[in-house]
């Protein structure tokens, strides 16, 4: 054995260590209980991740409650009775293993049903974003090889963009939709089937979580892999709650959403949705009313919270909460300081993506010591920096392409693309550099650089600088091209209410704090920026907006 292969080993055997002290830490694992835990690893392997967990936490908390949505709530043990059921009725209507079902659902119980049912199926379902217009939509079913398609009632139009001979279920039905009645719900698949165990399907079908889709057809990332150790890396580093009370504000059909909401249910928490659209108030009321431990998010969510009047802001306790699980893009300096101000050291910046999984977590310690940083990677990942010739770079506060190595990245798109590798490790798509204490902090995509007269800028310094002004509550740059320069930056900002609302008094204050070169050349004032239904901004649409003036 040669040395590196050596050292391969030792890694892998301190992470397994570290990933089962971690999973005891937190209760997910019982060492005192190990038919239990053979129990749950067999259902995950057979089921998939997302059967298995419900199918696990049925034995262990039958009748303790699983999730309240606007229809009630449910138990562990209801959820997974009618998962079989669905299951059974799914087969009626001639889905089979290895077929691939779309699902285009808000967070509720259908939703939740779906995705257990078709994993006791051996179906792969692919999750469809909520903010599709018909030509993504379309792509994406047909990309897919989609079979059938389950859906809320609000998309019934949406469903013209692919052909008429799919079949249609739906997952929630709201009267003024006023759909089809001879259209098969999930509750009319229900009613009449066996409630006991679906035999086990030869291989799991597995679930499609499609990327942001910022610059157009978003790709699929298929998630196939079924070891628990991916919830050590969550638990390494920040505190789920267990038998608790967690409200999902972020949609499950996206990554961060999906799995906290699946490794809260393994937890045995009581899962919060109540609401199908985000509603800022509405999101504190209910850490309020049900005394929850744990709120998941996506940054946007954070800030719309934040903006709320100070007395709206007042009428809520938070005291219960001990961690908000916010990830899915950055998140502006100012948004996590007002965080840690108002719900205390609760605040869990998450960074990750779609194709490499987790990368780090920033805890609250290390957001009051830096606001901006990403933090550290948890047990089973290993980062590098490389430069543009793909050499390593070792020295702090350097900036290069982030490169990951973890177990439970993707291993390619549905349509047989990758991300580029070095060294055995994953590129993020991302720039960034570690300071002397080794926290990471993210410059910007890559494919986001702007290069204006020979000098490189990375946009996200621009918008955060600007979205720390009080009259400011949100900011984006870009480049758009020019003549003389090759790229200009034109800066889009959302002002706040008593905002002047000066051009030259925005370019001022970033030639005050940052290099003349990054100082933008038009400011535009905007109502509010363009953003994907989980929270990214739309910086291709940015970049075809004209200057008004």
């Amino acid at each position: 054995m040669s040395a590196p292969s050596a050292s391969t080993a030792v890694r892998k055997a301190q992470n397994f260590a570290l990933s089962v002290n971690a999973m005891v830490k937190r209760g997910l694992f019982n060492p005192l209980r190990l038919d239990q835990a053979v129990s749950s690893a067999l259902n995950v392997g057979r089921y998939g991740p997302f059967a298995g967990v419900i199918m696990h936490a049925a034995k262990t908390n039958t009748d303790s409650p699983a999730l309240l949505d606007e229809r009630g709530e449910l138990t562990f043990g209801e959820v997974d009775a009618q998962a079989n059921q669905l299951a059974r009725g799914l087969a009626e209507q001639g889905l089979r293993q290895g077929d691939v079902i779309a699902v285009l659902a808000r967070d509720h119980r259908g939703m939740v049903l779906s995705l257990a049912a078709t994993g006791k199926l051996g179906v792969r379902a692919v999750l469809m974003n909520t903010g599709f217009a018909k030509p993504q939509l379309a792509d994406v079913a047909a990309r897919e090889g989609v079979k059938a398609v389950l859906h809320d009632s609000e998309f019934v139009e949406l469903m013209s963009a692919i052909p008429a001979d799919i079949p249609r279920i739906l997952t929630w039905v709201d009267e003024k939709d006023g759909v089809d009645p001879s259209i098969p719900t999930l509750d009319s698949l229900i009613q009449g089937h066996p409630t006991d165990a679906v035999p086990a399907p030869e291989k799991p079908g597995g679930t499609v979580i499609l990327t942001s889709g910022t610059t157009g057809t978003p790709k699929g990332a298929p998630r196939e892999k079924v070891s628990p150790f991916i919830s050590a890396q969550f638990l390494d580093r920040i505190p789920l709650p267990r038998n608790g009370s967690m409200v999902i504000a972020a949609p499950i059909f996206h990554a961060t959403g999906l799995s906290q909401f699946t490794l809260g249910l393994a937890l045995g928490n009581r899962m919060i949705f109540q609401q199908r659209r985000f509603d800022p108030e509405r999101t504190l009321a209910n850490i309020t009313r049900y005394r929850a431990q744990s709120l998941v998010v996506v940054p946007t969510m954070l800030q719309r919270i934040l903006d709320l009047p100070e007395q709206t802001l007042r009428k809520y306790d938070m005291s219960s909460l001990r961690m908000i699980f916010a990830a899915g893009s950055a998140i502006p300096p100012d948004v996590v300081t007002r965080s840690l101000d108002y719900f205390g050291d609760a605040l869990y910046n998450v960074y990750g993506s779609t194709e490499c999984a987790l990368i780090t977590v920033a805890t609250p310690e290390d957001l009051r010591i830096a606001p901006d940083t990403a933090g550290r990677p948890p047990v089973g990942i290993r980062l590098a920096l490389y430069d543009e010739n793909r050499a390593r770079i070792t020295r702090p506060h350097v900036t290069g392409t982030i490169f990951i190595e973890n177990s439970h990245s993707f291993t390619a798109y549905t349509d047989g693309r990758t991300k580029e590798t070095v060294d055995g490790m994953m590129s993020s798509g991302d720039v960034g550099h570690f300071d002397e204490h080794g926290l990471l902090f993210i410059d910007g995509r890559d494919d986001d650089m702007i290069v204006s007269g020979g000098e490189n800028v990375f946009p996200q310094e621009v918008e955060h600088l600007l979205a720390g002004r009080p009259d400011v509550l949100e900011a984006a740059v870009v480049g758009v091209d020019d003549r003389e320069f090759g790229k200009r930056l034109r800066a889009f900002v959302v002002p706040g209410p008593d905002a002047s609302r000066d051009e030259q008094e925005i370019k001022d204050f970033v030639k005050a704090n940052l290099a003349r070169y990054k100082v933008p050349r038009e400011v535009i004032f905007l109502d509010e920026l363009p953003r994907n239904a989980t929270g990214k901004l739309l910086r291709k649409q940015l970049v075809n907006t004209e200057n008004a003036g």
